[in-house]
């Protein structure tokens, strides 16, 4: 399976060096650019699976080489991110009309930014992401929406579904209750944090059988996280 390329647009050096850094941890091949012009002519020579286009860029504005992006026959259903420091309802529209796929607004966590590219990826291009997700002795299918531990299947619901494979995506990398909120909720819908540790209860309890390990780690003050060291062998 052909590992999926993302074209990060992007003017400020230290923002673009961390995206790169962490969507190269998820397993992407990341290529930067720092102006509009500059990605322009990356696009001509090279097919990216994805974009994260920054708002404001020299050279071409993000949202005009937006429209350009869905000019061309060529990468027309490009999958692209808007990334802007515009959070006014009337801007957002205005990115969505140009042909943005998806926005997030500045400053944002990026957990949660590295979800919806993995979101996008799979409603877009479902063959560049993997099917199967594999911790330990845990295996999440995407496809059947069946999850194995140990070779028994295991009964759960849609939400916890969803915030297994969320956590199984980034393991070791604590989430806050917001982070899950905005990366299995999604930023739209209002819940309250609480319903987090409802639902981490909910999958600790579908997952963690007999005596089988528990691979949710609690962090105090801080979140949840998916603990590689329930890999370890006795």
């Amino acid at each position: 399976m052909a590992v999926p390329h993302i074209l990060v647009v992007e003017d400020e050096a230290s923002l673009s060096l961390l995206l790169q850094y962490n969507l190269e941890a998820e397993g992407y091949t990341v290529d930067i650019a720092d102006r509009g012009d500059e990605a322009e002519l990356k696009l001509r020579e090279t097919n990216p699976d994805l974009v994260l286009l920054d708002w404001m860029l020299p050279g071409v504005s993000g949202i005009e080489l937006c429209r350009r992006i869905r000019a061309r026959a060529e990468t027309a259903t490009l999958p692209v991110i808007m990334l802007t420091a515009r959070g006014e309802e009337a801007e957002r529209i205005r990115g969505l009309s140009t042909g943005a796929d998806d926005y997030i607004v500045k400053p944002f966590s990026v957990p949660e930014l590295v979800a919806r590219v993995g979101a996008l990826l799979r409603r877009a291009k479902p063959k560049t992401v993997s099917r199967i997700l594999q911790s330990g002795d845990i295996e999440l299918d995407r496809e059947t929406h069946r999850v194995h531990r140990a070779s028994r299947e295991l009964q759960l619901g849609p939400t916890e579904f969803k915030l297994l494979e969320f956590f199984m995506q980034s393991p070791d990398r604590v989430f806050s209750r917001e982070q899950l909120l905005d990366g299995v909720w999604g930023h739209d819908v209002y819940v309250d944090e609480r319903t987090v540790d409802v639902h981490v209860g909910r999958l600790r309890k579908a997952i963690n059988k007999g005596r089988a390990k528990d691979p949710i780690r609690t962090v105090r003050g801080s979140g949840y996280s998916l603990d590689k060291r329930f890999m370890d062998t006795d």
